[in-house]
């Protein structure tokens, strides 16, 4: 909030350090599930500034040219035996769709016949077409713990409790709590444990405001520093990297991010945080609140919105509880009414380009209802390259 991003360590590092915590990293990411308490560094694709909390000892952050670092497998796992829909092909393009009328009601009985899917303007043809209710959901809350959201924070956890205890079902899906200042940090790794989840989001709070006199020390130490910023959009990275990424494929990934989009630290831009969500077939919502009386920062709605449109979301701008309330109660609708549109793109070049989808409503009796449709905008092509993230851990 009050400095510009910290500048990355020296990267004269000896050869020797450099392959022990290569190795040791390696070594925890195999182990097993995640840890709650797992402070991530911000790394964009170009890498972003390691971001250690203060205490532990830092893993760093890995160039470019790294090789990506494995990752924990989380839990649960998705039943094998329910009605979840199949994926026919691993060359199968996936859409989620919503539909709404103009009175903002779910529309539930669209049926195959009534849409047309076009990938960079061409008709496709589709193969499968299945409501989504049964699918298992993954989900990820992130949480913006900036001096913006010290007065709305309480609203804040109470609404996700309840949206937790609305949405989650157990044995079937799975969520986690993610907090973020100019780091970001795993409050709780994927469970359907709802006491788990709601003993994490009890427990974030706003640890530096406009008055803690660290956040106005030029001369404070970097992993203090780095507490006064806000990264939004690295954290809607790491999120996906290392929680939604390694989710199974019989998911539906959604982030939802409780922020102002006021950000001051990001070494990523809008676009990659789109970018990455959009490769690791995640939705992302925002919810878009800050405190009234902090008169440094804005609320960014154009940006929240473009985030959340662009990946099949939307973003909400709730005034008070009881809207944020609806907004979460609406997410929670919107999970359950969703349909999947599967094709195998006409277009079958391996060039990792973005494939940008259309769809429309054929139906000439829906047409006139006017519906509006909810979707990603497109996907990349297979030989897109990903840069992978590294993550740190406290004890």
């Amino acid at each position: 909030m009050f400095f510009r991003r910290p500048v990355k360590p020296s990267a004269r590092i000896p050869a020797l350090l450099c392959v022990l915590a290569a190795l040791l990293s390696a070594s925890f990411f195999s182990a097993g599930s995640a840890q709650s308490g797992r402070v991530l560094p911000q790394t964009a694709p170009p890498p972003q500034t390691p971001t250690p909390p203060a205490g532990p000892s830092p893993v760093p952050s890995p160039s470019p040219a790294a090789s990506p670092s494995p990752a924990p497998t989380p839990a649960p796992t998705p039943d094998e035996d329910g009605e979840d829909i199949e994926r026919i092909d691993t060359d199968l393009a996936n859409v989620l769709l919503t539909a709404t009328d103009k009175q903002r009601r779910f529309v539930t009985t669209i049926a195959e016949g009534d849409i047309r899917v076009l990938e960079d303007g061409v008709p496709q043809q589709l193969l499968a077409f299945q409501r989504e209710t049964d699918l298992p959901l993954s989900l990820a809350v992130l949480i913006d713990l900036s001096a913006s959201q010290e007065g709305v924070l309480k609203d804040e956890q109470e609404a996700a409790r309840a949206f937790i205890a609305s949405v989650l079902r157990l044995r079937k899906d799975s969520a986690s709590v993610v907090s973020f200042t100019g780091i970001t940090r795993i409050e709780q790794p994927l469970t359907d444990d709802r006491d788990a989840l709601n003993a994490a989001i009890e427990r974030v709070k706003v640890l530096y405001n406009l008055k803690s006199p660290e956040c106005n020390d030029e001369d404070v130490a970097e992993e203090v520093r780095i507490r006064c910023l806000t990264a939004v959009w690295d954290s809607i990275i790491v999120t996906n990297r290392e929680i939604l990424s390694h989710t199974p494929e019989r998911t539906r990934r959604a982030i939802i991010l409780l922020s102002d989009g006021d950000d001051t630290s990001s070494a990523s831009k809008i676009y990659q945080a789109v970018e990455d969500a959009i490769k690791h077939n995640t939705v992302v919502y925002s919810i878009g609140i800050r405190d009234n009386q902090i008169d440094v920062g804005e609320l960014k709605k154009d940006y929240l919105r473009k985030v959340s449109e662009e990946t099949g979301g939307r973003a909400f701008f709730p005034k008070n509880k009881a809207e944020l309330d609806a907004a979460f109660a609406q997410i929670g609708q919107e999970l359950r009414s969703q349909y999947l549109l599967s094709y195998a793109p006409s277009n079958k070049t391996p060039d990792g380009r973005f494939r940008r989808v259309e769809v429309e409503i054929t139906n000439p009796a829906l047409r006139k209802q006017k519906l509006r449709l909810f979707y990603r905008q497109g996907y990349f092509a297979r030989g897109a390259a990903t840069t992978p993230r590294a993550a740190e851990t406290r004890p």
